[in-house]
């Protein structure tokens, strides 16, 4: 797995501190992208939190995801989460270190309690003595929140500087596009009110051995969940159960529980878990399975094997004003482009963490990851293998057919109504479930022009 190294320079630890005023959360920020560029130390926010211990239990649950591995337990992972302003709320996201683990907590607008949040992304410093303090916050104190440094000055060479080197997974990062990819295409399953939330979530951190590691699936019935033996319809999959024991942290405040997926199919996949809080949401998703990471799962190589899909992210990203909420027709209409041809910039834009996927609001959102672009896309293996095959001259065209020359061997790809179907194993395994194999993407690039073919009859 490709790793590298990224240095995050806080100006301080973030910490929680105490005085006869109140207690008052600063959370120190790590070059960040603004509507005004790349800034050392953005400032997003200073006020109140209108439920301050729910916020900080909220807080540590993200932090529980970027500090766990829930596959290969014995490997390190420890990851500082992202905050993002939108204007009226505050995100707070992380992934674990196995990619199968997306968590959000969404602070909304009705939870904020000072001048108006501002916009951007950045690392935020969450340290061990700071969940300390923060797992012993108790009753409603007032808690005031700052998010960025005390002033607004440019930190200089001469100011103490707290650097972390964080070994960043490029998986880590293609994970965020997946997750959104998954997102987008789920629905409301179900939705509990907390006396049902709390008694179906509490006893999943109890699981243990296979069973809190094996797919389950679960059914709507009446205003609860119960578990069903097989995938029957409007089934909801649950993969590894004690995966959603960050939940934990808040179940005891929780309004509602909310439930989504996609349709049930008879085969794992993913799911969304959004705890509803006072003036918050908390929201888990799960990859398919505990052994497989959202990194692998290929929803959005059809759209990076585009050259439309390119320069259509490249005019839509300078449309975008982090919104926290995006909507596809809009901006169809300001670009010019088709709804599809959107989208499908939507989930490029998506691969360079410069989008997300809201299930409540079922909008984008506008965020910026302050990572490298093009990272996702120049180390996703099957996309990197596709290009190669294209431009070797591997693929030969024969209408709806194509032949594709590979090591030594030669697979027929298949199009369909559009979609592509290969004689390879790969295909054989997952049928088209984790996204189009790399024989497959080499013709769908190829029929789109991007390369030139090596021969058509």
């Amino acid at each position: 797995m490709t790793r590298s190294v990224q240095a995050l320079a806080y100006s301080r630890p973030s910490a929680l501190l105490s005085s006869q005023a109140g207690q008052s959360l600063g959370l120190e920020t790590a070059g960040g992208l603004t509507p005004r560029g790349a800034e050392p130390h953005p400032r997003f926010f200073e006020g109140f939190l209108a439920s301050p211990h729910i916020a900080a239990r909220g807080l540590l649950a993200v932090a529980d995801v970027a500090s766990a591995r829930y596959y290969q337990r014995s490997l390190h992972a420890s990851l500082d989460p992202v905050v993002t302003g939108n204007g009226d709320r505050l995100r707070f996201e992380s992934f674990s270190g196995c990619c199968g683990v997306y968590a959000r907590l969404d602070v909304l607008s009705e939870g904020l309690e000072g001048v108006e949040t501002g916009h951007g992304t950045t690392n935020v410093d969450v340290n061990n003595p700071l969940r300390e303090a923060l797992s012993r916050t108790a009753g409603d104190d007032p808690l005031h929140l700052r998010v960025g440094p005390e002033e607004l000055a440019v930190t200089t060479a001469r100011e103490r500087v707290v650097e972390k080197k964080i070994p960043l997974p490029d998986r880590w990062l293609r994970g965020f596009a997946e997750a959104q990819v998954a997102s987008a295409a789920f629905d409301l399953r179900a939705e509990l009110p907390a006396a049902e939330a709390v008694r179906f979530l509490r006893p999943l951190s109890r699981a243990s051995g296979a069973a809190s590691r094996a797919v389950q699936w679960v059914v709507p019935a009446g205003r609860a969940l119960r578990p069903t033996s097989r995938p029957a319809p409007g089934a909801v999959c649950l993969p590894g159960p004690q995966r959603l024991a960050a939940l934990q942290r808040v179940l005891r405040y929780a309004t509602a529980l909310r439930v989504y997926g996609p349709p049930a199919d008879g085969v794992p996949a993913s799911s969304a878990w959004e705890v509803v809080l006072p003036g918050m949401r908390l929201t888990l998703t799960l990859s398919p399975e505990v052994s497989r990471g959202f990194s692998g799962e290929g929803g959005v190589l059809e759209a990076l094997a585009t050259d439309d899909a390119a320069a259509d992210a490249e005019l839509v990203s300078v449309l975008l004003a982090w919104e926290p909420r995006i909507e596809p027709a809009e901006l169809a209409e300001r670009s010019g482009l088709p709804v599809e041809r959107v989208r499908a910039a939507l989930t490029r834009l998506g691969t360079a963490g410069r989008v997300g996927y809201d299930l409540a609001d079922a909008a984008y959102f506008h965020r910026e990851l302050p990572y490298d672009a093009d990272r996702a896309e120049r180390h996703n293996p099957r996309l990197v293998a596709a290009r190669v095959l294209a431009r070797s001259g591997a693929v030969t065209l024969d209408g709806d057919l194509a032949a594709v020359a590979s090591a030594d061997r030669r697979y027929q790809v298949r199009e369909h109504n559009g979609a592509l179907s290969c004689t390879c194993p790969w295909w054989a395994d997952y049928r088209g479930r984790r996204g189009p194999c790399k024989h497959a993407l080499a013709v769908r690039m190829v029929r789109r022009g991007a390369v030139p073919a090596g021969g058509t009859r």
